[in-house]
């Protein structure tokens, strides 16, 4: 089997919710010895699920509906969706950073791995000791990235960073959402930091890996959640410099003047996004629906006032649309060569015949809770290829793994640190966690 391309490379990951657990799924599925230090002490809402024990009403909400099997079983820590997503191909052992010992256990983790990484708030390294001054004392060659929404610098450094109060800060929330609402209070979860804020961080490891392999130094990353946000944002931050305009929330609109629109189908809440860029597009577009009489209307004549008339002819196509069910929309546009697709929900995505074709869903022995399929590799590599090599992890795993075979600990060592309230070891939170 092909050498995987971080294949001997070993991460200590302190990540939580989101963006890092994301940036660490990145480097174990190409192959990199991830381990996740947690603690039984202390549960990480949103990393493992809502809440350590939830009670049974919490699985009727929709944040509780990220379990699976919905029915209050053992370890819910290990049926969470987004965490059974994110932890795979990783390991996990507990250690109990806030105490002497358990940092004495972590610096010896630290000392055989190459990156160590967190996304927590920037109090937390402070406030524990495990800043980069120390851990590169503790090995020189270690990539050291601290990744919280703010970065760990300036003014806002302490804020929390959630991904729903970046987008706010970053102006993302102001440009999404519809016109006819109460401006800018109605709008859904899209935290656009987390992905872009995994994914920076993982592409900036691996440079950092190739500048050690050229250097033989490490180094120090740090990561605003926020700035890896705004950069993905360029039109409406340059067209104000430029032009001192404030973009506002559009709906399903576009900036730049086509036609753009978000339209209901036959069918129960089924939907198709249609695109008319130019001329030619309009024309492909009426003749692909028969040339019905409000196509030659002379608000509709050219790219200016088809946008400027744009409401009417959203009802004019809404009709239309009305007709035939969100794939017929699809065909027989694209047919003609109009953009044109489905909204599909996460039944029809799971059984996309594209998706099916490449093989992005893969099936996983999720032991806790079956068999199961999980999105797979985010690309494919032709000479290295990538899997889901191991199921999620669940809490403490891989303690025995880490501690005996790694860390070359005795039995005697491990039973003692243990027995003293958990310093190490455990695979279930402690109550009260």
């Amino acid at each position: 089997m092909a050498k995987l391309p971080l294949e001997g490379i070993r991460v200590v990951d302190l990540t939580v919710v989101w963006a890092g657990p994301f940036a660490t799924m990145l480097l174990a599925d190409l192959g990199a010895e991830v381990i996740r230090v947690e603690t039984v002490h202390h549960f990480q809402n949103a990393t493992r699920g809502i809440m350590a024990f939830p009670p049974p009403i919490l699985y009727q909400i929709p944040m509780g509906r990220d379990y699976y099997e919905r029915d209050g079983k053992d370890e819910p820590w290990n049926r969470d969706a987004m965490g059974g997503r994110q932890l795979r191909n990783k390991l996990s052992c507990c250690i109990d950073l806030t105490r002497p010992k358990g940092l004495e256990v972590f610096k010896k983790l630290v000392g055989i791995s190459d990156v160590f990484i967190e996304n927590n708030t920037a109090r937390f390294t402070e406030s524990i000791g495990i800043t980069y001054d120390v851990l590169s004392q503790w090995n020189p060659r270690i990539v050291y990235v601290n990744m919280p929404g703010w970065g760990m610098s300036g003014p806002h450094k302490y804020w929390l960073g959630y991904g729903v109060n970046v987008e706010a800060t970053t102006g993302h929330t102001w440009i999404r959402g519809y016109p006819d609402e109460e401006h800018p209070l109605h709008n859904t979860n899209v935290f656009h930091m987390d992905a872009s804020g995994g994914g920076t961080a993982a592409l900036a490891i691996i440079l950092a890996l190739y500048h050690r392999e050229r250097t033989g130094k490490g180094q120090y990353i740090d990561i605003a959640g926020a700035e890896t946000a705004v950069a993905h944002f360029p039109d409406p931050i340059l067209d104000y410099q430029m032009n001192r305009r404030i973009w506002r929330t559009i709906g399903n609109r576009d900036f730049h003047g086509a036609v753009q629109g978000c339209y209901r189908c036959r069918g129960e809440d089924r939907w198709a996004v249609i695109t008319i860029s130019n001329d030619e597009e309009w024309q492909a577009f009426s003749n692909a629906i028969g040339n019905p009489e409000w196509t030659k209307n002379e608000k509709f004549a050219d790219v200016i006032s088809r946008y400027q008339n744009h409401d009417e002819l959203d009802k004019h196509i809404a009709e239309w649309c009305s007709h035939h069910d969100h794939y017929e929309v699809m065909f027989i546009l694209q047919r003609a060569g109009v953009p044109a697709g489905p909204v599909i929900d996460h039944d029809e995505a799971i059984k996309d015949p594209q998706l099916a074709y490449r093989g992005f869903y893969e099936v996983v022995d999720h032991k806790p809770t079956g068999v199961h399929l999980f999105p797979g590799v985010l690309f494919k590599m032709s000479r290295t290829p990538l899997s889901v090599r191991t199921p999620p992890c669940k809490l403490g795993e891989h303690n025995d793994y880490v501690f005996k075979q790694l860390l070359k600990m005795s039995d005697e060592e491990i039973a003692e640190l243990e027995a003293d309230n958990y310093v190490i070891g455990g695979t279930a939170y402690l109550p009260g966690a």
